[in-house]
């Protein structure tokens, strides 16, 4: 059916993009305070899991749940804990779990690190990050991050509107008049969120939010204007960063002689 041959376009187009470390840098998560203590050249480092995890269990010498790909934190107790063991024994356990595929270490609280730890993650070519704030507001903002940044999502052709708070997006192909509808819209009072390149992410629960990405936000392009500033033109309340998908509505030229079915009840494309 066309519906299902449709679904199955759509499910070809979603990927998931790790995050690189250096992202946990960045101004979304400028309120961590996150700083460089050791391998500022392997920033390219791969985070794939979006939970973060505490390795107080490795430490204390059990491995077999330290995973892949995710942020390991050091706080208080798993400093405090290696403390308490002799030189040769917390040397031997802080070079195992450095051995480990793990992307990135956070020090949080702004304690200084153990003596070697720094250098074993330079040999295993593993990051070392510091932040002054504590464990749980930490493990709080990078476990948000990663979850928005780790869902699967797509890039559509088309405009992304918010219509009395509805999320729309208007598809078909180039020519059809999904800009110029967008803009009757808004000059009716509606919102746009993204022109001719939509970013929609799917979360866990299902849910499908778009948004734009880039430079191209709050911007429109126009046949015989060219690109316009929708927020300069409109004010503030004319865009929108992002919202959930809860409409799709394909634009289309007419055909003289095709039975069309007004109620829409026949497929459903997405």
């Amino acid at each position: 059916m066309p519906g299902s041959r449709k679904k199955a376009e759509m499910e070809d187009r979603w990927y998931t993009a790790p995050v690189r470390v250096a992202e946990l840098l960045s101004e979304e998560l400028g309120y961590l305070h996150l700083h460089v203590l050791s391998g500022a050249s392997h920033l390219d480092n791969r985070i794939t899991h979006p939970r973060v995890q505490k390795p107080g269990l490795a430490f204390a010498g059990y491995y077999a749940y330290i995973k892949p790909g995710r942020v390991q934190i050091i706080g208080e107790s798993e400093t405090e804990y290696l403390r308490t063991l002799d030189e040769d024994e917390r040397s031997a356990r802080l070079d195992t779990i450095t051995g480990l595929p793990v992307p990135v270490f956070v020090i949080t609280k702004g304690l200084d690190p153990l003596p070697g730890f720094l250098e074993l993650c330079r040999q295993r070519e593993v990051p070392v990050l510091s932040s002054t704030e504590l464990s749980s507001t930490v493990i709080k903002g990078i476990s948000y991050f990663l979850e928005d940044h780790l869902v699967p999502s797509t890039t559509l052709h088309g405009v992304l509107l918010e219509i009395y708070g509805l999320g729309v997006l208007l598809i078909g192909e180039s020519g059809v008049g999904k800009s110029e509808s967008a803009l009757d819209l808004i000059t009716r009072g509606h919102s746009l969120v993204a022109d001719d390149r939509v970013t929609v992410k799917r979360y866990p629960t299902g849910e499908l939010v778009g948004f734009c990405e880039g430079t191209l936000r709050h911007h429109m392009e126009l046949r015989g204007l060219g690109i316009v500033n929708v927020q300069d033109l409109f004010g503030l309340a004319a865009v929108r960063e992002r919202t959930t998908v809860d409409l799709v509505i394909e634009l289309e030229h007419w055909q003289s002689g095709r039975q069309y079915e007004r109620l829409g009840l026949d497929e459903t494309l997405y």
